[in-house]
């Protein structure tokens, strides 16, 4: 009989050997590509983001700075991206409450400041991945991809699908 740890290492290995072939399946989103095609990060700076339609000045327009800053150094790493493809416009609203009142002054001493915010873009889950439109031999199915689509060309919205290869593919552009 074997003993614990001999039946552990055996555990592994068969569980090594099972992972081995699936180990090549997987490459980095951000990787470069073998065959020449951009990777993701260089997709996404093409993406510009304006502006936002606040007044100079303003406590929304020192905020929508900020975020407009956020995205950028995350969708290009840093201030400007590549010529623009797409346009992300961002739009949001602030809501502000005073939820402590200092009886002395009458001034807030603690405030709850909200930001709704919302843009156009959207990005289906799996109705453009390959098993979906795929689904068996010699069939294809473009039904759900159609309807996504119009959707989005209706809304005036950004689309973003899956290539076949399951990496970001932009399909329509504003």
């Amino acid at each position: 009989m074997l003993s614990a740890k001999a039946r552990i290492a055996v555990r592994l290995v068969a569980v090594a050997l099972l992972a081995a072939p699936a180990a090549g399946c997987f490459t980095p989103m951000y990787a470069e590509h073998a065959d020449g095609s951009p990777a993701l990060r260089e997709k996404l700076m093409g993406v510009d983001i304006p502006e936002l339609d606040k007044p100079k000045g303003s406590r929304e327009a020192r905020i929508g700075v900020e975020i407009r800053n956020a995205l950028a150094f995350k969708l290009y790493g840093n201030a400007t991206g590549m010529p623009p493809t797409h346009k992300l416009v961002l739009k949001f609203t602030t809501t502000r409450a005073s939820l402590i009142v200092d009886p002395n002054t009458q001034l807030p001493s603690s405030e709850n400041y909200g930001i709704d915010a919302q843009f156009n873009l959207i990005r289906p889950e799996n109705v453009l991945k390959w098993s979906s439109l795929h689904p068996e031999p010699n069939h294809y199915d473009f039904t759900l991809a159609d309807r996504y689509v119009e959707f989005g060309q209706k809304r005036h919205q950004l689309i973003v699908g899956h290539a076949v290869d399951e990496t970001v593919l932009v399909i329509d552009s504003p």
